[in-house]
């Protein structure tokens, strides 16, 4: 009986899990040991903080696209209008393309010191693969495969637990929110929370619930698909990697994934680096697909193309995007503060997506409604991601007119902070609304 349940349970479920899938990539992962090794367990809080307020999002997604027959680009169009429309696409295309080419570093990277072959032409190989596999529908095998093997990797880090010495009075004193001084701390925090709270992820999940078909009646399946795979699996898989890298290398810095895979020592022992590898090319592997298909989507949306391989135009806009991403065996730089950095910036451009959801969830003439709880939930997330967020870009401010990327972070971040606070003006009479409601 218990397994009956179980099996219809996996069966039933799965929007979430997609996104989960995603945000446990290889930049949460490298995120998460460099945060670890670095500052203790200092960020603990923000590992956990990611996990309650990445559920937060999704749920108010979630809640938006139960009754929808449209996708989150169709409902801004239709209830906010065109140019929130194509500034939300924007956002998504930016953040997710980042994420893209240096995802595809990793890749070539990875691929490159396990299999000695040059890394540039390791990369342009994922590329081609990943545009012939998601345009033709065959690239679902490698993602499975790929996830078995991250499977194996999170069940060794948890397995750790029960090895390394883990203090329990030193780790909860990180629960204690804190960011430590300097660009890396600020750039480590809000990367941990764009791990799981993104745009990316934020949107992605408005058309997962549709593409199963989910309705208002599945709602109390929905609470449950959010709750185990980002509050249990996404969860989880964040605290074992981050309390075995504090306990095993805390105090190490200039950490790499050949330095890295130390934390694994205790369990696999010689075999740790090999392990860990494997493991980092996996989640690179299996996130590659899911980001991939975003951009194209949202874009295919807002023109009003087909958003499958049967549209030509979609699966040229597809395949594409695919090829482009193998530009990133040319963005240099060391590998994990890259991932850090991407994370960060996709924070960003979140607040924007998260008060269109709350915006589109509290106007009466769109689908959903506000209720109170969610009104707080969703208004915590944007506090909690702006305010991390202001953090890391405010270390680029003085280096904006120097560096490039400190110029894109920080123009990114004027463009959609002043979105946003636009937003967030329309959201509270909507939010005041629905609290007088649920009192």
């Amino acid at each position: 009986m218990v397994f009956s349940r179980f099996r219809r349970f996996v069966a039933e479920t799965g929007p979430t899990w997609l996104a989960g899938a995603v945000a446990a990539g290889p930049a949460t992962m490298a995120t998460l040991l460099t945060a670890g090794a670095t500052y203790g367990y200092t960020l603990l809080w923000v590992v956990v903080c990611s996990a309650v307020l990445g559920a937060t999002a999704q749920y108010l997604s979630v809640r938006l696209a139960l009754p929808a027959d449209k996708g989150i680009v169709g409902l801004v169009e239709m209830h906010l209008g065109e140019w929130w429309a194509w500034l939300l696409v924007a956002d998504v295309v930016v953040a997710a393309g980042l994420a893209q080419l240096v995802i595809v570093r990793t890749a070539a990277d990875v691929t490159s010191v396990v299999a000695g072959v040059d890394a540039r032409a390791a990369g342009i190989g994922w590329a081609v693969l990943l545009a012939v596999g998601l345009a033709g529908r065959g690239y679902g095998l490698a993602e499975v495969g790929a996830k078995i093997v991250v499977s194996g990797v999170v069940i060794v880090f948890a397995a750790s637990l029960f090895i390394v010495p883990v203090d329990p009075g030193v780790a909860a004193a990180g629960l204690v929110p804190a960011v430590p001084a300097g660009v890396s701390g600020a750039l480590l925090a809000a990367g941990i929370l764009g791990g799981a709270v993104h745009v990316t992820l934020v949107t992605m999940q408005t058309y997962a619930v549709r593409a199963r078909g989910w309705t208002e009646r599945d709602l109390s399946l929905a609470r449950l698909d959010v709750g185990v795979s980002m509050l249990v699996a996404f969860g989880g898989y964040s605290l074992a990697i981050f309390l075995v890298t504090a306990a095993v290398l805390g105090g190490q810095t200039d950490l790499s994934p050949v330095s890295a895979a130390a934390a694994l020592g205790p369990v696999a022992g010689p075999w740790a680096e090999r392990l860990f590898l494997a493991g980092l090319l996996g989640a690179a592997v299996s996130t590659l697909g899911g980001n991939t298909v975003v951009p194209p989507y949202l874009v295919a949306e807002k023109l009003g193309w087909g958003t499958d391989v049967s549209d030509s135009r979609y699966r040229a806009l597809l395949a594409g995007t695919a090829l482009l991403s193998g530009l990133g065996v040319f963005v240099g730089g060391a590998l994990f503060p890259l991932l850090a950095l991407v994370l960060a910036f996709g924070l960003v451009g979140t607040p924007f997506a998260l008060a269109l959801v709350v915006v589109l969830l509290a106007d009466e003439d769109a689908p959903g409604s506000l209720t109170g709880p969610m009104a707080v939930g969703g208004a915590v997330t944007i506090v909690v991601a702006t305010a991390t967020a202001v953090q890391f870009v405010a270390g680029h401010v003085e280096t904006a007119a120097s560096d490039p990327v400190s110029a894109l972070v920080v123009s990114f971040a004027a463009v959609f902070g002043l979105a946003t606070a636009v937003l967030c003006v329309r959201a509270v009479g909507g939010g005041a609304r629905a609290l007088a409601v649920g009192s």
